[in-house]
């Protein structure tokens, strides 16, 4: 099923500091030059890959407020979309990429700036000879291996189950030959209490079918003294 038309951005909504390109991003990183205003700075970052129409978003960074967020979507439309429903919430602890978050994670973040890493219902790409596509692949986990702190988080969360165990055979094989994150750690699914209690629109819409939703979490191990990224 594809995506439901969004609802038009007023024009008055106002996405400067709030959307951004690739060229926006302080080069080389600077997350206090991001998230440059007072109350910003020096709270732990966390960043979603595949934000969709910002649920996640909205959420988070209103129920944690000492911490910054990025969104990474690559429509984007759906980037705007999510911007302008941050913009509304008057959210300053969040922001928005409109932009690669495969190429955010390997070309520019550096090794332990993450607080944590998050990607829900990432694209399956259904057909075998598209599976390299997945966002989920050894590439993408080598770099949130090493941008996450000691003890830092990434959640997965999907709707199809065969994805879900592929990820978890890969990072399990990943783990053989040094990947240093522990898990999967079980997430466990909690009661929803209004239409919009949900992680994102895509859990809305799979426990309201009834259907399952497959949840882990992987957490960094600490690294040794000998300061490798990995």
């Amino acid at each position: 099923m594809g995506r439901r038309a969004l609802r038009k951005i007023k024009p008055e909504i106002d996405l400067t500091g709030r959307l951004l390109s690739y060229d926006d991003l302080p080069n080389p990183w600077d997350a206090e030059a991001l998230f440059s205003e007072e109350p910003q700075r020096g709270r732990p970052l966390e960043v979603e890959v595949g934000s969709g129409k910002g649920l996640f978003l909205r959420r988070a960074t209103a129920e944690r407020p000492e911490h910054n967020f990025l969104g990474v979507e690559i429509a984007h439309k759906y980037a705007r979309y999510c911007a302008a429903e941050l913009v509304k919430q008057d959210a300053d602890n969040g922001k928005v990429l409109s932009g690669d978050g495969l190429r955010l994670f390997h070309e520019l973040l550096p090794d332990g700036a993450l607080e944590a890493v998050h990607v829900y219902f990432p694209d399956p790409w259904w057909k075998k000879r598209h599976a390299h596509r997945r966002v989920l692949n050894d590439r993408f986990l080598l770099d949130v291996a090493r941008t996450l702190r000691d003890g830092g988080r990434l959640h997965f969360w999907t709707d199809v189950e065969d994805y879900y165990q592929a990820t978890l055979e890969l990072i399990a094989t990943m783990r053989g030959e040094g990947l240093p994150l522990t898990g999967p750690h079980p997430v466990e699914e909690r009661p929803f209490e209004h239409h919009l209690d949900f992680h994102t629109h895509f859990e809305r819409r799979t426990r309201l079918n009834d259907e399952p939703v497959f949840r882990a979490e992987f957490e960094r191990i600490a690294r040794t003294g000998g300061g490798d990224g990995a």
